[in-house]
């Protein structure tokens, strides 16, 4: 009870701040916030940064793995820094291909609409040099058929994996907060029953896993708008606790 209450009153940090840590954004309405022009790389510096995977699309504006940055990149952060022992940058976050040799400084990486994402040998190899060298990755926002997409695109990285969906005892669900049924958590979009998938080392389930899937679900969705009454304030605070967790398994497993 005590780390919901402080939860809660951290989304009101958010509030306060979020207009001083995302400049290089436009705040002009819900949709303006997302056309950020540029990706300003901070330097490693040893503490946590949030990194963002990109990828081709074809978009011209707006491409799918942009979706809710800058903003719920360090609105997460600064619920880390708070809440955690955690060292996290608040002043910025990158944004990485996957063949961008410095994405291994950071062991946790995040990737918005898989459904889009395709990836040619070079990056696969990549990825997969990442997922096995102790790289976290966690997938989010994407829904219906774009998993086919996504497993698709995992088998071209690790072709025997499976993907699986996670019991509610696994680790990644207590490694902070203690989320006993995340089934119920509530997507921002309504009529779809969300799924948490992972894929283990090795497809054994009592090693480490290499990635989680926010299947039917936009965590970032929630991270981006809290400070906004987009949401209740009680499915932002859901929406914090399973990122919370999430990095802090990356960061101990």
């Amino acid at each position: 009870m005590k780390l919901r209450s402080h939860l809660v009153a951290l989304v009101g940090l958010v509030v306060v701040a979020a207009g001083t840590v995302v400049p290089a954004q436009s705040l002009g309405g819900f949709f303006g916030r997302r056309e950020a022009l540029e990706f300003p790389k901070v330097p490693y510096d040893g503490r946590f940064t949030f990194a963002r995977l990109r990828y081709p699309s074809g978009f011209q504006r707006n491409p799918p793995w942009f979706h809710d940055y800058p903003t719920a990149d360090i609105h997460l952060s600064r619920i880390l820094q708070e809440i955690t022992a955690i060292e996290a940058r608040v002043d910025g976050s990158n944004v990485l291909s996957l063949e961008d040799p410095d994405l291994m400084k950071y062991p946790i990486a995040y990737m918005s609409e898989p459904g889009y994402w395709t990836l040619d040998e070079e990056q696969a190899s990549a990825f997969r040099a990442y997922l096995l060298k102790g790289g976290f990755v966690i997938f989010d926002d994407f829904r219906g058929p774009d998993l086919y997409n996504l497993e698709s695109q995992l088998r071209r990285v690790l072709p025997d994996l499976r993907l699986v969906e996670l019991e509610p005892g696994h680790p990644v669900f207590h490694s902070f907060f203690e989320i006993d049924s995340p089934e119920e958590f509530i997507p921002p979009y309504g009529g779809m029953q969300p799924k948490f998938l992972g894929v283990f080392e090795d497809n054994d389930p009592q090693k480490r896993l290499l990635l989680v899937a926010n299947y039917n679900n936009d965590l970032g969705e929630y991270w981006e708008f809290s400070d906004t009454g987009y949401a209740p304030v009680d499915l932002s605070n859901e929406a914090y606790k399973f990122g919370t967790n999430y990095i802090v398994y990356g960061m101990t497993h």
